[in-house]
């Protein structure tokens, strides 16, 4: 069981605190809504928390299978709507540096798609997400 703590600290932002580790981390409004933008926003953390917990769930899965995962990065873009404010789309592309067959590709990234975060979002929220490989 995770445990965090957390903070007003004024001027939109917020501290929260992971109690295990003692890991502090702050959110700032976003420019568009009355922030400074100077910091993640809580809609840009739900979206890193997706992307990071896809790419967790991959490299646990390569480990297990023995796949030589190598680098992986990923670009994410947070789609905003309104009425009400919410998340709509976010999309993902990650690029693996090293070459995969097929047959593991296809698991990993039927991996990826169903980690935790992606199954505790909304059905609304659009998930796009691409995989590219050298």
């Amino acid at each position: 069981m995770t445990h965090l703590s957390g903070n007003y600290l004024g001027n939109l932002r917020c501290q929260s605190t992971h109690e295990d580790s003692g890991k502090k981390l702050i959110t700032d409004a976003p420019k568009d809504n009355e922030g400074k933008g100077e910091s993640f926003s809580p809609t840009d953390l739900v979206a890193a928390s997706l992307a990071n917990c896809m790419l967790t769930i991959m490299a646990i899965r390569a480990k297990n299978k023995k796949i030589k995962l190598g680098e992986v990065k990923y670009t994410v873009e947070k789609i905003m709507a309104s009425n009400p404010r919410r998340i709509s789309e976010v999309k993902i592309n990650f690029r693996l540096e090293k070459a995969i067959n097929e047959e593991d590709r296809t698991y990993l990234e039927q991996e990826a798609k169903a980690c935790p975060v992606a199954l505790s979002l909304s059905k609304e929220l659009k998930q796009s997400v691409s995989f590219q490989y050298a």
